[in-house]
Order: structure tokens, then C-alpha cells, then sequence
């Protein structure tokens, strides 16, 4: 039995899935958290060459690696964190301006979520990210956007890059004049 490299959990077929560019041998129950990355069959290559020295498969074998590697980055590469929506940078500010307006107080606000008033508290310190559930409540209830998918704040800025893709400390770098 081999253990899950994600959450532990003991399997005897591990799966191999590539996370954030690291890959990893994982339950059944967890391939859902990266891309499955396709191994090619080596036994006919060790069938093949199982006269020759043990450099001669290693080789063979780095060989078939290199290759899956290149043709997997052909691909356009997808995971579960490319769906996810990222927070605001002032999601407390947000929180807190919008409490404020509606005239809460965090207790009240907490009550109309069915929350503790902790949270709300952490959340609007900063100090806490809400749940994507809490962050939900929040926006349904104050009628705000705490998904920084609808603000293209930096990303409209940038401007930098060759078109062949490779960008210099120029490109990233702004000047103080």
C-alpha cells in the first residue's frame, strides 16, 4: 500500500496528476485537485532491452519522461485552482464600508448571515479570508462584488512582453522620476 501524497489516505492504485507544476501520486479521491498526467507503458521497454545494463534502461526511461513532459506542456494545462475566482485586495474595506452603510453593527450583520460575529469581525480586520460559502452571504446580503475576476484593476495596466512571451526587469519594473 502506498500513502496519498495529498491528504494521506492509504491506496493501492495510486494515480500520478501534475498540481501547480509538481506531480504527485494521490488517491482515487483526489485527482480531481490536478491534471492526470499519462505515463507510458515501460514494459515493453524493459521486455525489450531487459538483456542490457541497468544504464541502458535508466536512460530509456529518462527518455520516456522527457518526452511525456514536452508533449504534456503542448497542451494547455488545467487544474481546479484555474476555475477558482480570487478575492479582492480590499475585500475588508468592502465588507465594512457596505455593514456600515446598510447601518449594522457585526453582531447584527452575523445574525443575518447566520455567522459569528468572530468572523465577521476577522473578515473585516482582515486577519481572516471568508469561506467562498461566507464570501456568498456577504455578497447576496450587502449587494457588493468581492471577486476580483469582475475588477481588471492591474491587468489593465500591463503592457510589457515581447510577443515571443519572454519579458525583461524592464517590463516589470516601474520608475520613480
Amino acid at each position: 500500500m502506498v500513502q496519498c501524497e495529498m491528504c494521506g489516505a492509504e491506496t493501492s492504485s495510486p494515480k500520478t496528476i501534475k498540481v501547480e507544476g509538481a506531480k504527485l501520486d494521490v488517491c482515487s479521491n483526489c485527482t480531481d485537485f490536478g491534471t492526470e498526467v499519462k505515463q507510458t507503458s515501460t514494459s515493453s521497454t524493459s521486455t525489450k532491452y531487459s538483456t542490457s545494463s541497468s544504464s541502458g534502461n535508466s536512460s530509456a526511461s529518462s527518455s520516456s519522461t522527457s518526452s511525456t513532459s514536452s508533449g504534456g506542456s503542448s497542451a494547455p494545462r488545467s487544474d481546479m485552482f484555474d476555475d477558482m475566482d480570487e478575492l479582492v485586495t480590499d475585500y475588508d474595506d468592502r465588507v465594512r464600508d457596505a455593514r456600515e452603510d446598510e447601518g449594522l453593527s457585526q453582531s447584527d450583520l452575523a445574525n443575518e448571515l447566520n455567522e459569528k460575529a468572530s468572523l465577521i469581525r476577522k473578515i473585516e480586520r482582515g486577519d481572516t479570508l471568508p469561506s467562498d460559502r461566507v464570501q456568498s452571504k456577504l455578497e447576496r446580503f450587502l449587494d457588493i462584488d468581492l471577486s476580483a475576476e469582475g475588477s481588471t484593476g492591474d491587468d489593465s495596466e500591463w503592457s510589457g512582453g515581447s510577443s515571443s512571451g519572454s519579458y525583461t526587469l524592464g517590463d516589470v519594473v516601474k520608475r520613480k522620476d
